[in-house]
């Protein structure tokens, strides 16, 4: 059974369980991040595979921009990268490993390129709030990194290895062995890339643009009993990025990052009762050299110690109890920015109450408070229900309260911390209406947002910049997507369409945030015959303004990308394939003045065992 169908697989199983009150199976798999089967029965989310990652491995931004609904700047390919998510910034965007919010707790967000592509089984986006599970910064939406572990599956192994454009070599190779009691899987990935391209047209030169990272991943899980799982999942990556400069004599500049993360889980399943406890670890070590050869300039570390539970009882077959507790205790030092050795405890309650009243009709309320050291929480709320109409016609919708406290560089960074800072918080609210026919399905889902007390860097009248609670959005919009699928004989034919529109206003000035673009158009067409794959992707990008003041003289005009790719499978076994990036060769950036390379290739091949 292929990664997909056990994840449907798994899926259905644990639909017909919330409704009868069965106990979770977990013969086939064992997923991580157990809150997301809950929320996909709620929520809007999108997920990709490993097959759907691999079309665009460059980097996480890549597939993002190509592949969802966010908005991806990015200072040049391979360089400082973070999203748009519904009209937000990256600060409102949680990135969540295997269920574990992993947002810097210097920063606040997560740099998109500096978080690794490869070793994870499946990517997923859910749009729209989500503090009440995952925490600070769930805002806009949320980023999910899952691994699974399966069994009864025996031996697997792939070795993949791609040359690219720009000097650009990506090496990936992975292994599994499971049979009914024991699984394990190991993952190490290594790109390099010189990534040297030009622009001609605008005289740009990416110069001082190389990059490298290297990701190991490792799990394993253990059925002690038919009720009870022990699971271990860890990753290290080590990453370089050469920042950017504009003329051959300019400052050469780099920005190195190294991560561990670490996840121990204990889960109990039984016919009425459930139980995930979870404890974790994460580190992350930066330095910045402001001159490329010599000591660092600034830097920090951070380490976070986790321990979450995961408390599921029926009460009755259609009555479901979740009750999750969180405690985290975090530490940070800087070097050359002012911050000592920091620490804080966060703690949090949250419960859910789910209502199965048939099999077309369920509701979700939660409610939540959490306990930051020294900061005043607010409490947390969130209700939503789906209700299948027929066969053609489904309704979902919510409605949340979500939040972001201060990361350690907003209140302790010198000179412009701020102790006083209070955390930002949203009101939201979504619709989506699903309509089935015959292969074609249409998702629409209008949404509304504000969001009060966001934090900002400002000058003052002292000379410096420094944090405070000032801007209140307003953010509505519209995504949507429409999907088709049909398989004939050795046929196989999947299209995917979304398009976005998101108005995201300063209430104070009445504007239109940077770097949020009101029209976004993207699709994804797959064709499939016997052995050969052939895959497109298209991205629209309509105008996005690059200054406060909605300047259509700074801003970048709208483009349209275009990739495509091909592959052929022999004997089952060895794969090799092209792809060409850019078909169009379109001019284009996605953060003013760092242009996106224009037409470049890559080959593979690949070998499953």
């Amino acid at each position: 059974m292929s990664l997909k169908k056990s994840f449907v697989f798994v899926s259905a199983f644990f639909c017909l369980d919330l409704y009868f009150g069965q106990e979770t199976p977990i013969d086939t798999v064992y997923i991580f991040d157990n809150q997301m089967k809950k929320a996909k029965l709620f929520h809007e989310v999108t997920t990709l595979n490993a097959s759907d990652i691999q079309k665009n491995s460059s980097n996480l931004s890549e597939v993002l921009r190509f592949q969802s609904p966010v908005y991806i700047k990015e200072n040049g390919r391979g360089a400082v990268s973070s999203p748009s998510f519904r009209g937000t910034t990256a600060q409102q965007t949680a990135f969540v490993w295997n269920g574990i919010n992993i947002n810097s707790q210097f920063l606040g967000q997560g740099d998109v390129n500096n978080i690794a592509l490869f070793g994870y089984d499946q990517l997923e986006i859910k749009s729209g709030g989500g503090s009440v599970i995952y925490g600070s910064g769930a805002i806009g939406g949320s980023i999910h990194l899952n691994n699974e572990l399966s069994f009864n599956k025996g031996f697997r192994g792939v070795i993949h290895s791609e040359y690219g454009s720009f000097d650009t070599y990506n090496n990936l190779t992975k292994a599994s062995f499971s049979n009914d009691r024991f699984s394990f899987k190991v993952s190490g990935n290594y790109l390099i890339s010189e990534n040297n391209y030009e622009v001609e047209e605008e005289n740009y030169i990416n110069r001082n643009g190389k990059f490298y990272n290297a990701t190991f991943n490792i799990g394993t899980s253990y059925r002690i009993s038919r009720k009870n799982t022990v699971s271990w999942q860890s990753q290290w990556y080590d990453v370089v990025q050469n920042y950017p400069i504009f003329e051959d004599n300019g400052n050469r500049t780099k920005y190195e990052s190294q991560t561990v993360r670490s996840l121990l889980a204990w889960d109990f399943n039984r016919t009425n009762i459930s139980n995930s406890l979870k404890a974790a670890y994460t580190e992350e070590n930066f330095q910045y050299f402001g001159i490329e050869k010599a000591s660092k300039t600034s830097g920090g570390t951070g380490k976070n110690y986790i321990v979450k539970n995961d408390f599921n009882f029926y009460i009755i077959p259609k009555l479901n109890l979740n009750i999750i507790g969180e405690f985290q205790h975090n530490k940070g030092e800087g070097y050359q920015s002012g911050i000592g050795e920091v620490s804080r405890n966060v703690g949090s309650a949250a419960v859910l109450l789910r209502y199965f009243t048939s099999p077309k009709l369920s509701f979700e309320v939660g409610a939540k408070q959490d306990f930051v050291e020294e900061i005043d929480s607010p409490f947390l709320y969130s209700f939503s229900g789906k209700w299948s109409a027929n066969k053609w016609y489904r309704l979902t919708m919510s409605f949340s309260k979500n939040f972001r406290f201060p990361s350690f560089n907003d209140l302790y960074w010198e000179q412009g911390g701020n102790l006083n800072l209070k955390p930002e918080t949203s009101i939201q609210t979504d619709m989506t209406h699903e309509i089935k026919v015959l292969d074609f399905t249409l998702k629409v889902s209008p949404y509304y947002m504000k969001i009060d007390q966001m934090i900002r860097w400002l000058p003052t009248p002292f000379g410096y910049w420094s944090a405070f609670n000032t801007q209140e959005v307003e953010a509505y919009g519209l995504e949507s997507q429409l999907m088709y699928q049909k398989k004939l004989d050795h046929h196989q034919l999947r299209l995917t369409a979304g398009y976005i529109y998101a108005k995201s206003t300063n209430l104070e000035t009445q504007k239109q945030l940077m770097y949020v673009p009101l029209h976004k158009f993207s699709s994804n067409i797959d064709y499939e015959y016997d052995f050969v794959k052939i895959y497109a992707q298209g991205l629209f990008n309509g105008l996005t303004y690059t200054t406060s003041d909605e300047s259509k003289k700074y801003a970048i005009y709208p483009y349209f990308v275009m990739n495509a790719g091909a592959s052929a499978t022999l004997a089952k076994k060895y794969t090799i394939g092209l792809r060409v990036n850019n078909i169009t060769n379109t001019i284009y950036e996605t953060v003013a003045y760092y242009f996106m390379p224009k037409r470049n290739y890559s080959v593979y091949a690949s070998i499953n065992f």
